[in-house]
């Protein structure tokens, strides 16, 4: 009668709340992010001094050889894999941002094929904002300009990769709130930009017509696709949770 009872009572109870998902307790972007970190420790311990020059040529505006002419094989890797990196640690910053904005995506779709989606998106981004510069410059400019351009370009993605690692870290694990995350993020954006607008100035402006006139071109090619950018993956996100 006793074994009845208690059997009777441990079939009867209530069902757990699940727990929400959340990125930190997610092991594999844990291990994306141990993978950055010592991906940037071995490039730093190997072409720290190349990584310097290029920021120092970057800021200075100095006029000089081609890296891709003087910089080793062994460097150019070095600079490919942080590229990589950043459009890697830009996804998980997305990943995580959108999470925030829309927590049902993850009910639909299986966090790691979305972290992946997101990582493409970047490189998709990346890969076509690089033809598109190339094209302009042959276009518009001599092939040493265009080259300057693009060498400048790519090491503000060395170094945004870099600027990329904390941030990730402190929305991952430290639980920032949606708020303050866009607002860093924004100003990451806004510091990126400006110093692009500058190297533009530095580059391709003459006179004070051309600057309006670059601040114009600048603005359609730089601004708008980050807004054509973020929309896209809003409307990406409703169009996965409708389909899945």
């Amino acid at each position: 009668m006793m074994r009845a009872l208690l059997m009777a009572w441990a079939g009867v109870g209530t069902e757990g709340i699940p727990i929400p998902y959340s990125p930190r307790m997610d092991d594999g972007i844990t291990v994306i992010l141990l993978c950055c970190f010592f991906l940037s420790a071995y490039v730093l311990s190997r072409s720290r001094k190349f990584l310097l020059q290029l920021v120092k040529d970057f800021l200075l505006h100095r006029e000089r050889t081609s890296i891709f002419a003087t910089s080793t094989a062994a460097d150019m890797r070095y600079l490919l894999l942080l590229v990589v990196q950043t459009c890697i640690l830009a996804g998980v910053c997305l990943f995580n941002c959108f999470n925030d904005l829309q927590p049902t995506l993850v009910h639909h779709v299986w966090p790691e094929y979305l972290l992946a989606l997101y990582i493409g998106i970047c490189l998709l981004y990346l890969c076509l904002k690089w033809l598109l510069y190339s094209f302009l410059g042959w276009i518009f400019f001599d092939e040493s300009t265009t080259t300057l351009w693009l060498e400048s370009y790519s090491t503000l993605l060395y170094y945004l990769g870099f600027a990329l690692f904390p941030f990730a870290l402190f929305i991952v694990y430290f639980d920032l709130n949606l708020q303050l995350t866009i607002i860093i993020g924004l100003f990451l954006v806004f510091l990126a930009k400006m110093l692009m607008l500058y190297k533009w100035l530095k580059l391709f402006c003459n006179n004070l017509y051309g600057s309006s006139l670059l601040i114009l071109y600048f603005c359609a090619l730089e601004i708008m696709p980050c807004l054509v950018l973020y929309q896209g993956m809003l409307h990406l996100n409703d169009y996965l949770i409708i389909k899945f």
